[in-house]
């Protein structure tokens, strides 16, 4: 097993559902102790998220996002629980948790307290709308009043969310990054407050909307949705080939004329009024009509050998069952856990069942890590 970067770091995960979960499988990819407190007989909500379930009972979106975890299952009103609590915490890097305010502060597992106790302890909260909101944090709630569902969709279409929990994953990202820079830096935190990180689903999410913000700001005009096609760029879009659908992205303008070329149209290749990506913008409906005339003549694959003869981005729709394949081909996803973990990370611990662990942490706290075996590594 090769050395990972956070190997020694201990970590609480408090938090449920996604945004929380996806941070701390983040850290415990990169070889972080991860000790998963869940909610005593019934766990993380996500546990009952389904169908699908696999074979062993859990669902698949628990599964997504809980490898290189232990489980503990853990009763709040317990004196006994909570004192445990305590004590991993005591010897902990890292607190994660989503809980709304106050919540846990009932339980004694303030973070004040916690913090002032553990001089090297780092607490991050996730939340939905920032450490005085009420309001519980959804991703579909916060796509919905962040703008992200105005730019999504059809034209004409009604407002849409995303196909996955983007504003999670990316709060989630977003908290792993705010807690390895404080853990880099903690030499230099010297107050609680210094320590104690909060990432809300709401600034995540309107920091997402980068150059479609940027956009609105600097035009005056509020943005609207494109569908397939792009506000600042043309050609990048879908097109239907004659087989299937594929994607066209001329991101710089040398890569134009070739591009044209490589789909039969050399007079626009020529054409000066399209030499730069402000002339396409302008003569969007020309261009768009012309290349979807001449791409459904022929399959997606002609199309895409000709393309990538020449070094123009493009790329085939697939399904996810078509992608995942294709992943797992090529050596970049496993078929036990499915996407492998990004960087210097590797699948250690399979998902776990609820308090799978919950006996060795109570006997061995943080020396359970020591007892459970971890996964063999998989064929480079």
């Amino acid at each position: 097993m090769k050395t990972l970067p956070l190997e020694g770091v201990k970590v609480v995960d408090l938090s449920r559902v996604l945004a929380g979960p996806h941070c701390s499988m983040a850290l415990g990819d990169l070889g972080a102790h991860v000790i998963k407190v869940e909610r005593s007989g019934s766990g993380d909500d996500t546990r009952g998220w389904g169908p699908p379930f696999a074979s062993d009972g859990e669902s698949a979106y628990f599964l997504s996002t809980n490898r290189n975890k232990l489980s503990l299952a853990a009763d709040f009103r317990s004196a006994d629980d909570v004192a445990l609590l305590h004590e991993l915490i005591a010897g902990a890097d890292i607190v994660i948790e989503n809980f709304l305010p106050g919540v846990l502060a009932r339980y004694r597992l303030d973070s004040e307290l916690l913090l002032a106790q553990n001089a090297r302890l780092i607490w991050c909260t996730i939340s939905g709308f920032g450490p005085s909101s009420m309001r519980p944090g959804y991703d579909f709630v916060v796509q919905a009043e962040s703008g992200w569902m105005a730019i999504t969709g059809e034209p004409d279409g009604a407002p849409m969310k995303t196909g996955v929990a983007l504003v999670d994953l990316m709060a989630g990202k977003d908290a792993a990054i705010a807690v390895l820079g404080a853990l880099a830096g903690r030499d230099r935190l010297i107050t609680v407050e210094d320590r104690r990180i909060h990432v809300t689903l709401r600034a995540s999410a309107l920091a997402g909307l980068a150059n479609v913000a940027q956009n609105a700001l600097v035009s005056g005009r509020d943005a609207r949705r494109w569908g397939n096609a792009h506000a600042n760029l043309v050609p990048y879009q879908l097109f239907a080939a004659a087989d299937r659908p594929f994607v066209l992205a001329v991101g710089a303008d040398p890569q134009w004329p070739p591009a044209a070329r490589a789909l039969g149209l050399a007079d626009l290749a020529a054409d000066p009024l399209l030499a730069t990506n402000a002339g396409r913008v302008a003569h969007r409906d020309r261009v768009v009509a012309a290349i979807a005339a001449a791409v459904v003549q022929h399959p997606a694959a002609n199309w895409m050998a000709a393309l990538e003869a020449v070094g123009v981005p493009c790329g085939l729709v697939r399904g996810v069952q078509e992608a995942l394949q294709e992943a797992i081909n090529e050596g970049d996803a496993s078929p036990r856990t499915g996407a492998e973990p990004q960087g210097h990370g590797c699948v250690r611990y399979e998902p776990p069942h609820l308090d799978a662990h919950g006996s060795l942490i109570r006997n061995h706290h943080w020396s359970a890590f020591h007892h459970v075996p971890i996964l063999p590594a998989r064929p480079a």
